[in-house]
């Protein structure tokens, strides 16, 4: 077929040095508290990078004379979607750092919006007396909440082709 190996896109390395594949890192590493070794896949530095750079732009494209309703409306999807596709992996630290990430960038939008209110003020008006920010028609997607769903072990839900033997 004339096919041939690109240098640039083949990688040959040993697993405990690990690989970056569709945004995930997949590496293996010794388990805490025994000697067994096992193959984890976790989000590359380079896709968290990303979703932070697309808060952060989303975060300026919308302007502080808007209602925080506009950021949330924005941002929403984005964290969903990423944090729907990173959700089968070891992905709950990533998600809390992505929390604090968020509601980092949020909180900075609200005080360049109100410039002279304290936080008490803005934690009432913004958070309806909690922390975590709320528009008037819903509230911001916390990633933190998500539960990831990992090494699903279905061998005894999975249909044998074979007829049982009798």
């Amino acid at each position: 077929m004339g096919l041939r190996l690109s240098r640039e896109k083949t990688l040959i390395t040993h697993i405990d040095d690990g690989l970056d594949f569709l945004g995930w890192r997949i590496q293996r590493h010794r388990k805490r508290g025994t000697r067994e070794y096992y193959v984890y896949s976790y989000p590359a530095k380079k896709s968290v990078k990303a979703v932070t750079a697309k808060v952060k732009t989303l975060c300026r494209e919308v302007e502080v004379n808007q209602p925080l309703d506009d950021l949330i409306r924005r941002l929403n999807p984005a964290l969903r979607g990423w944090c729907a596709y990173f959700r089968p992996g070891v992905s709950s630290v990533t998600f809390a750092y992505l929390n604090h990430y968020v509601f980092e960038t949020v909180w900075r939008w609200i005080r360049r919006k109100h410039r002279r209110s304290t936080w008490k003020e803005l934690r009432r008006r913004y958070c309806g007396g909690g922390w975590w920010p709320t528009g008037q028609n819903g509230e911001l997607f916390n990633p933190e909440k998500v539960s990831t769903t990992r090494y699903r072990y279905r061998g005894s839900v999975i249909p044998s082709p074979w007829p049982a033997a009798a």
